[in-house]
This record gives C-alpha cells, structure tokens and sequence, in this order.
C-alpha cells in the first residue's frame, strides 16, 4: 500500500493544535485558542502572503475573465451505477452515491473494480466542449468520495490500483485541451472525504462529523468540539495537501476548483490555499476553497449549484448550471433543459460580469449521454455565429432592458434579444453612445435604426428588426457605437411592446434590514426574511409609452406564511392577501388586477401590510402582461 505524506506546512498546524490543548478550563481553553488559531492564520494571510498573492490577481484571471464560458464535468466510480444501488433508484446528485446508500469503503472499492470506461476519449470529450464554444475545462479528480481519477501516490484509493482502467484519464485530457486551445483543471474535494478515516463526512462507518448526522455539534464541529481538530488536521496534511501538490507539479493545470469549504475551520482552507500558492502562483482559484465574511480569498466567487436567475454579485463570478438535475451522471434524471435555457442564462452571465461553467456527467463506460450531446451540439451552433457577443466581453453599465440583455466590447454593444417586440421595432433605453451602425451578428445584415434623445436627458435607440426572430432563443444585434459617451439611467427600461416584462425581486431596491437573496435555484430566486411593515422592494422602473397590463405575482409560501400586502404604482395602490400552500415551498401565481401605467419614470413598491406568519412570503417575481 502506497503511504500518504505529510507536508511541513501542515504538520506544523497540526502541531501547534495539540499544543493548544492546556490545563484549566479544557473545552472553554480550546475552543477559545481554536478561534484564536483562526483568527491568527486569517492575519497572517492579510499581512502577508495573500495579499501579496492579489498582486498579480488581474494577470492570472484575465485568461478565465475572456473565456467566460467553460465545460464541468462530474465523472467517477459513481458513474458506472448511474443513480441506482443494488436495483434501487436513488434520487438526488448521483456523485453522492456512497453517502446517500451509506456504503463502505469495502464495498466501494468493488464497485471501483467493475470501473473500466472503455468508451472513454480524451479527444472527443474536449472537442465536445471546444465545438459548443468552451473555453475551459474543468474535471474531477476527485469528489467527496475520495476516490483519485488519477494515478496518485499518495493513496492506493485510486483509478490505478483500483480499477481494471490502468490508464491516466486526467493526463489524456490534459494532453488533448493543450492540443485544442482550452485552459484546462480540476475539481479537488478537499473538505469531504468519505473515504480517508480522518476526514470530515464519513459518519455511517466512522464516528466522524461533516455527515448527515450532524455528530459533534454538526456545522459548527470544529467550534463545539476542537479536539476532534487534530484528526481533520491529519487528512488534510496525508492527504488533501500532498494530492493537490501532485496535482500542481503532475499536470499544470490553469485552475483549481474546491467546493464545501464548510466542512473544514477556516484555517485549514487557508492553509491548503497557501499550499496552492506556494506550488503555484499562477493557477486561479475558486472562491470556494477559503471565504470569510469579509474576504472571499479566492480570485472569485461562485454562486450556488444549478442557478436558474443571478442575485447582484460585485467583481467576478462563475455560476455553475448542469444539464439536469444531478452532476454525475444518472440514468433516471430525464429533467435536460432545453438549449434556449443556456445560451439565455451564458448571455445573462456575461451581462452581469460573470461566467457560465456547464457541467456533465459522463456515463461510467467514458461516453457522453445522448441528451447532453444534443444540448452541446445547439449551444455550439448559437455559439459558432455569436460566440463574440459573450467572449471577452463584460457588463454594458446599461440599465436592464424587458426584451433582453446587453454586454460589451470596446465601442461595440451587443444586445441580445430574448423577447421579440410586436411592432418589430427594437427599443433601447438609455444607451452608453449614440449608434453610428447596426447589424445582426449572424449573418452581419444591416438594420435601419435611429437614435433617440428622450426628454430626461438620455440617449435611446429605435431598431427596425426582421418581421420574424432570427434565432427564438437569442438573436443578438450589434450596435457600433459613436464616439461621445452619454450618461446612464439606472431605471429598468419597460419597452411598451414586449408582451410580458418579468420584474425580478433580485433586481428590486431593497428597504429594511433582513432581507436576503435565495440561491437563485429554480423557484428559489426570492427575496426571503420579510417579517416586518418597514421592509419592502421597489423596482425603479422607465416606461416609454403608455400601456396597461395585467399584473401577476409570484411567491413561495407555505404554511408558516401569511398576511397581506400592497401594491402600488401608476397613481394607484392596491392590497392583498397572501394565499399560503399546504407546503413550504408551495409557489402561488396569484393575480393582481389590471393596471394602467403612464409613461416615464416610476416605482411599483411592494409592501407587507401585516404579517401573520412566521414571514410574510418569499416574492419571486412581479410580471407586467401587456393587455393594450
């Protein structure tokens, strides 16, 4: 059996840990020198070497700030099984087989026997991404499980010893993303590890926390229970340590992905980032790895799994939607969005300065389910004509628009058109520059258009579109912009003829402390902790011509809601009750009447009346359907 290493970096950690175990008060000593210790490395990080780090932050991310599009992919033993356990579906991400059926490391290892992905070609997995316009690629070398996709000599737990596949998949795609022109790295799991006895997770074989049992004072473990910290002090210096290491000095990868750094005290996330830049300066880094609640020490932020809408996030950011639902792959998770929902949610990505990171899972015999291959082949035919509208490109600084979104490259604008107008004609609030040319970008056919100067000072744009969209999921006109610069509204601009404007709580103002954002999952893009008459949101709004519309809301409520609220808008306030589910995350579509609105600048306000639950609701969205 190959032995694990310790690194000096964290031996000296774990060192230090025992020592802090003093006379006196015991638990009370420890937990305070284990806040202590925390509070220690997170200082000599700032003083230090981190922010020396950030010095060159913009010089290593700016490959992966251009790319703004790239391909995850969740592939391991939990591939072969696809979903299922000993005949049983199993719901849920398939990568969290093990945990989910609780199977033992004996057990795992013989289905890690059966592994051997004969179908499995570096070529075509990163042709694949190449061909649906990626620009980076992103592999698990290993997931909670513990399990190396790699030969590692570090631990036996791995695709060499364990499998009959005796070759180094992650070498052949290293190989093969070099060949094509992508930046290429791996998603290390860190903090998890169901299979080292030392690791957080494992609470089904061992008595160790970071499981669904919540032992040991369950999130907080390392808080309630710091003598249980020398054990996760040993993993991280065997194990996570030293295979990050291989990793760095193996293959070279442009980037490093981590993901549940929760699992683990703060200090030892930043100690294994130190890790990282110590191996490697130049390699970026998620923001997944080490975050406080101030400092996110990665070179940027991530939102949560599967987003379907994006809260504001300021500086960069990556989001990471999969095909369906599960990231590895399963054969019972049919739920594939269709391929309009992806080239949208890259374009509102970029328009917002952030990133779209498309994850697959691999079957286990190394080939590409069908379904996501059909996905990748319609986004790579958008991308092959408008890859240049979302590449390199970055937030317009333009206010949002009801027919779409826009983003930016030098003097070119790029809007994109999500919803057609009825008239054909394209109207554009508040733009940075007059336009001085305009075209489609597929096919570069120019457009009549005319420059508009409203009467509040700002510039607009009219665009003569073709009767019919040239692409229903997302036709992008280019407009060339003229030299003066004009100055930008920051009220969402409501172009009278799209037939239905969606207001999103992510994008109202909100008033009142409390109120957070939800992970903007499907139908968890809220707005949550409303509870009091002095929150509410208001979306700051520009209308720019006369129309009435039937007004909807959406909202999550369920049994521990309840109350009224208001509207108002138009010269016109209006209330209402909530209308609670039998469930807590019930979604009701509830109407609020016909409303007529003037043109110009205006606010619609959505206010608690009175709160009868536990909180009021949780507000999705307000959409505005046009009636005339």
């Amino acid at each position: 059996m190959k032995r694990y290493t310790i690194s000096l970096l964290a031996a000296a950690a774990f060192s230090v840990a025992l020592q802090a175990q003093t006379a006196g008060d015991e638990d009370k000593e420890m937990f305070n020198r284990a806040k202590s210790r925390d509070q220690q490395v997170i200082d000599a990080a700032v003083r230090g070497w981190w922010t020396a780090s950030m010095k060159t932050h913009e010089q290593r991310v700016q490959w992966w700030r251009d790319a703004r599009f790239g391909m995850f992919i969740h592939w391991g033993v939990y591939s072969l099984p696809g979903g299922e356990w000993k005949g049983k579906q199993v719901g849920g991400y398939a990568e969290h087989l093990m945990r989910k059926e609780k199977i033992t490391r004996a057990d795992y290892l013989a289905l890690a026997h059966q592994f051997n992905p004969v179908r499995f070609n570096a070529e075509e997995w990163v042709l694949q991404a190449k061909q649906a316009g990626m620009k980076y690629f992103i592999v698990t070398a290993k997931h909670h499980d513990g399990f190396a996709m790699y030969p590692s000599a570090v631990s036996d737990f791995d695709i060499a010893d364990q499998t009959p596949f005796k070759r180094d998949p992650m070498a052949e795609l290293a190989a093969a993303c070099k060949n094509h022109g992508l930046k290429f790295g791996f998603y290390y799991s860190h903090a998890f590890d169901w299979e080292h006895p030392d690791a957080p997770g494992n609470d089904w074989e061992l008595n160790n926390p970071g499981g669904d049992k919540l032992l040991h004072g369950g999130a907080r473990w390392f808080d309630e229970h710091p003598e249980l910290l020398p054990k996760a002090q040993k993993y991280v210096a065997e194990k996570a340590i030293p295979q990050i290491r291989e990793l760095l000095n193996k293959y070279h990868p442009d980037i490093l992905w981590f993901d549940t750094p929760h699992k683990l005290p703060l200090s030892e996330n930043i100690l294994i980032l130190k890790a990282i830049r110590d191996t490697d300066p130049d390699v970026v880094v998620n923001g997944r790895l080490a975050r406080s609640a101030d400092i996110s020490f990665g070179d940027y932020k991530n939102t949560a799994d599967r987003p379907a809408e994006f809260f504001p996030v300021t500086g960069d950011w990556e989001a990471i939607p999969t095909t369906n639902e599960s990231y590895g792959y399963s054969k019972y998770d049919s739920s594939h969005k269709p391929v309009a929902y992806f080239i949208q949610l890259m374009a509102k990505a970029a328009s917002r300065g952030g990133n779209l990171l498309m994850n697959i899972g691999p079957k286990g015999d190394g080939a590409f389910d069908t379904r996501d291959v059909a996905i990748l082949q319609g986004i790579g035919a958008w991308t092959r004509l408008n890859y240049e509208s979302v590449s390199g490109v970055e937030a317009s600084g333009m206010p949002l628009q009801n027919w779409g979104v826009t983003t930016r490259k030098g003097n070119k604008l790029y809007l994109h058109v999500f919803n057609w107008p009825t008239d054909g004609k394209l109207q554009v609030g508040s733009m940075p520059a007059a336009a001085r040319k305009v075209y489609l970008l597929a096919g570069k056919k120019s457009l009549e258009f005319g420059n508009v100067s409203t009467s509040d000072g700002y510039a607009g744009l009219e665009v003569r579109l073709p009767a019919t969209s040239t692409d229903t999921a997302n036709t992008v006109v280019v407009v060339e912009l003229g030299p003066q610069a004009s100055k930008l509204d920051d009220h969402t601009f409501v172009a009278a003829n799209i037939p239905v404007t969606r207001l999103l709580t992510f994008d109202a103002v909100q008033t009142g402390k409390g109120l957070q954002y939800g992970d903007g999952k499907t139908d968890k893009y809220y707005v949550s902790g409303w509870k009091s008459t002095d929150q509410w949101l208001q979306w700051n709004i520009n209308l720019n011509s006369p129309a009435t519309y039937k007004v909807i809301i959406k909202y999550i409520a369920g049994p521990s809601a309840g109350g009224s609220f208001s509207l108002s808008g138009g010269g016109q306030q209006r209330s209402f009750n909530v209308v609670t589910g039998q469930r807590e995350t019930d979604v009701r579509v509830q109407e609020l009447g016909e409303w007529a609105l003037k043109p110009g600048r205006q606010q619609l306000v959505l206010k608690p009346v009175s709160v009868g639950g536990q909180e009021l609701m949780k507000p999705l969205e307000i959409q505005l359907i046009k009636i005339q």
